[in-house]
């Protein structure tokens, strides 16, 4: 009798290891397979988080269109506002639905857009220019530091009727009132983005034997453009505003103009199709060039 039971004695030792090596074995598995469901919870989480900032982004705009829109017919129903006064969104769509189709809205569009964007090119030639210059010839950054900022201190309303009453009352004198409203911040743009290059990188670039050009093209100026897209923007924006001061002060063409003859007539419907042709003008602006920042400067992110 106990040379069976020394028989089963082993068996059952041999079946509890091989128990024991699957429970061990099926741990193990379960070890090597948790770290990487971590992993993929991990990167899948902020995909979803990008995702869901993405649809946000993208929805955003529209709906505060849509209530701001929604807002306005609201207060024209509460107030009982005359169209003279306040018109309603239905009213000012009619009116600019009538002013693009007979050719009158295009037409002082296209002025305005003309001087608003030959000021911008003005300004961003002589602001780049400049702010290279300056940021070479420090005595000459601290002698006309003061003049610049004071220049900010008179209102570019203020010096309109003087540009009109110099250069007279065609395009050019819109384009400079344009220019002069643009110049300064793509000029500070510039400044600060070359102060922000390190100067290790330039140090380096000289002992590698680079040329003056050279380091201008390779090293200087693509360090700055992420900077100095923010004072394109900037100026961009204030281009649109100086070509219409030109044309209240002294226009018969253009959105400015159009604004002043819409008041004359009493016809506040068209000055609001003015105002919203003049917001989409430099919404459309703005989002062109985002989208050429990150055309250029793709590699910043």
């Amino acid at each position: 009798m106990q040379q069976p039971t020394q028989q089963i004695v082993p068996t059952l030792h041999g079946q509890s290891a091989q128990s024991a090596q699957s429970v061990q074995s099926a741990q193990s598995v379960q070890s090597a397979q948790s770290p990487l469901t971590d992993q993929s919870a991990h990167a899948l989480h902020p995909m979803r988080r990008k995702r869901g900032q993405g649809w946000r982004n993208r929805f955003s705009f529209p709906l505060a269109l849509v209530l701001v829109v929604l807002g306005w017919q609201l207060l024209v129903w509460i107030g009982g506002y005359q169209p003279y006064t306040l018109p309603s969104p239905l009213l000012v769509l009619h009116r600019f639905i009538g002013a693009a189709s007979n050719g009158l809205l295009l037409h002082h569009t296209l002025v305005t857009l003309t001087e608003a964007l030959g000021g911008f090119a003005l300004a961003l030639l002589a602001g780049t220019l400049l702010g290279y210059l300056l940021f070479r010839l420090r005595w000459l950054e601290r002698a006309t530091a003061p003049l610049l900022a004071a220049s900010q201190a008179v209102p570019i309303i203020a010096i309109a009727p003087l540009l009109i009453l110099w250069f007279g009352t065609g395009i050019h004198a819109k384009i400079l009132v344009a220019a002069l409203i643009t110049f300064f911040p793509i000029l500070m743009s510039t400044l600060v983005a070359l102060r922000q290059i390190p100067r290790e990188l330039r140090e380096m670039a000289l002992i590698s034997g680079a040329s003056r050009w050279q380091m201008v093209r390779y090293v200087e100026f693509p360090l700055a453009l992420p900077v100095m897209f923010a004072g394109i923007r900037t100026g961009l924006a204030l281009a649109t505003t100086g070509a219409v001061v030109g044309e209240f002060v002294a226009g018969r063409d253009g959105l400015g103009a159009l604004i002043n003859i819409a008041r004359g007539l009493f016809d506040t419907p068209l000055m609001f199709v003015a105002i919203l042709t003049l917001v989409i003008i430099t919404l459309t602006l703005y989002q062109v060039v985002e989208w050429l920042e990150r055309v250029i400067v793709h590699w910043s992110d």
